[in-house]
């Protein structure tokens, strides 16, 4: 864990995050925090970092998400040397995915 992040702020950021229940809750927290751009930029990493997984290339990747091939190649190498923060959220949401089709 990067210690420049880990603060008491950060951990009540966090905690205020886990609490939303719904995707539409979310939205709220998020449109209240961030700008529309800074939603976009996070919501673009993760699909590169879903795409990168999948064994995507970096022309589809730039093609489908409009990422640079700077944000893809960042994305890139989180996923290979960085704290698998990615490779976590990706393999729940599959989970979860995978869960909801079969009931």
């Amino acid at each position: 864990m990067n210690k420049k992040i880990k603060t008491e702020l950060t951990d009540k950021l966090f905690e205020s995050i886990l609490c939303m229940e719904t995707i539409d809750e979310c939205y709220q927290l998020f449109e209240d925090l961030c700008t529309v751009n800074e939603i976009q930029a996070i919501a673009q990493r993760m699909e590169v970092a879903a795409m990168l997984d999948a064994k995507r290339t970096y022309v589809e990747i730039a093609e489908k998400t409009g990422a640079s091939t700077a944000t893809i190649s960042r994305v890139n190498r989180c996923l290979h040397y960085g704290t698998d923060g990615y490779k976590l959220a990706i393999d729940r949401v599959k989970a979860k995915r995978e869960k909801e089709e079969q009931e």
